[in-house]
């Protein structure tokens, strides 16, 4: 097996310089005031970087559970030694603090609401994936965040991972030769989860105010917190949670900017709780010159199997899979005459992550306050976050029709399909209001 420390020496540190203007060094010339909106464990990642940053400072919080609120502001006093203001009405915060700079980390379902807020308000917003629900929300947020001229940042911290600057790279010099399919999948074991009772939230927890411009259903322990992304009223499931990162990768490598068409299958096959996002699901988007799929299941992981998540890109020279904390592997193509037999060394970057979550949040934090203060869009821009985040939403909505749908990604629609086109979007619970264009 080839180390490839001099292709990263090379290749990728150039990649990097691109990727990352930051590295030539910006001035710290301001410190930028930070609201944290979700502070549960994501958003707590994603602030505990911004603090590191001597540019940045958090001067207020809010969350609608006061149980995941005051224990976080709680750490971030003791990490600064400042006081922030705790909120719970996310419209209260903007009002009365006037932030430079938003965190949302909430749910998937206020992503939209709140991300447009902050920017009307005069804050760039640094805004976790999926960036919508559903994807007239997306192309809402995207063209707010152009009409404001703020700097919106979406959490695909992958596009700033070191081992996938440099299998980009890989791929782009040709050593895959032509590429006709990528493969996509998540293989996971996941535990039965239990089907607690509904019942009254616990104290300290606005569920109403929880759900928002969701269907408000009775509160249960499996939704929140950390559930609800395998709950199809407040998120899309495995394909927006996980799949977004690799469906992201995806387009990142081609040049075309969606599929033409999309078709899903996919059910809950084995696992019979409460949840009703699908267990198991394959997804299939053809574009003009090479097919991408898409799968997940919660069973069955396969120890036999090389990867259980990331990307196999196909190609005429052999395969390359780029994974997470794996990092990414060529494997050359098997000789002509004995398919067991491989024509040239495999190839393999070791990643290079932060924290036991294995993120790159520090890269993508660093590449968002430079584009803040150069004005500039950031790597992972609210648009690129929109087109990564349609993916996994197109899915879904095949997944619901029971068919394949044709996608014009230029005027964002389903082509000659009056019912698909409801699904672009769905109503908003009173008094909450769809953001329309």
């Amino acid at each position: 097996m080839l180390s490839r420390r001099n292709f990263l020496k090379g290749g990728a540190a150039a990649g990097a310089a691109i990727a990352f203007p930051y590295i030539l060094g910006a001035q710290k010339d301001k410190k930028y005031r930070i609201a944290l909106i979700g502070t549960g464990w994501w958003g707590m990642n994603i602030a505990r970087e911004a603090i590191k940053d001597g540019d940045c400072k958090i001067i207020a919080m809010c969350d609608v559970d006061k149980n995941i609120l005051d224990p976080a502001a709680d750490e971030i006093e003791k990490l600064t030694g400042d006081k922030p203001e705790k909120h719970k009405d996310y419209r209260e915060l903007l009002d009365k603090v006037k932030p430079d700079i938003v965190i949302n980390a909430t749910p998937d379902h206020w992503h939209a609401l709140i991300t447009i807020a902050a920017c009307k308000a005069g804050a760039d917003v640094y805004v976790e994936k999926p960036i919508s629900h559903t994807i007239l929300e997306g192309k809402a947020m995207v063209k707010t965040a152009r009409d404001t001229e703020r700097v919106v940042q979406v959490g695909t911290h992958r596009r700033v991972s070191p081992h996938c600057i440099s299998a980009h790279k890989f791929l782009r010099d040709g050593s895959l030769g032509k590429i006709g399919m990528v493969r996509t999948f998540v293989h996971s074991n996941y535990n039965q989860h239990p089907s607690p009772q509904d019942e009254n939230p616990p104290q300290g927890l606005d569920w109403d105010f929880w759900c928002g411009p969701a269907p408000l259903r009775p509160y249960n322990k499996r939704i929140h917190p950390r559930g609800f992304r395998q709950f199809l009223d407040y998120a899309n499931g495995q394909l927006a949670d996980w799949g977004i990162h690799w469906l992201d990768q995806v387009l990142w490598w081609t040049e075309e900017k969606y599929p033409k068409s999309v078709y899903s299958t996919g059910s809950k096959r084995i696992f019979t709780d409460i949840a009703d996002a699908p267990d198991t699901q394959v997804v299939v988007y053809e574009f003009d010159s090479f097919t991408c799929t898409w799968e997940h299941r919660f069973y069955a992981g396969n120890p036999t199997e090389k990867h259980s998540i990331g990307c196999y890109f196909y190609g005429t020279k052999g395969t390359l899979h780029l994974g997470w904390r794996d990092g990414w592997t060529f494997y050359p193509p098997p000789d002509e005459h004995d398919e067991h037999v491989e024509t040239g060394q495999i190839l393999h970057e070791e990643p290079k992550t932060h924290t036991r979550d294995a993120h790159n949040i520090p890269e993508l934090w660093a590449d968002f306050i430079d584009a803040v203060k150069t004005r500039r869009k950031p790597v992972c821009d609210i648009e690129i976050g929109h087109r990564s985040t349609n993916m996994s939403l197109l899915g879904m909505l095949s997944l619901k029709l029971g068919r394949s749908i044709k996608w014009d990604g230029d005027k964002e629609t389903i082509i000659a399909d009056e019912q698909a086109n409801k699904l672009l979007r769905r109503d908003y619970r009173q008094p909450w209001v769809y953001p329309e264009l």
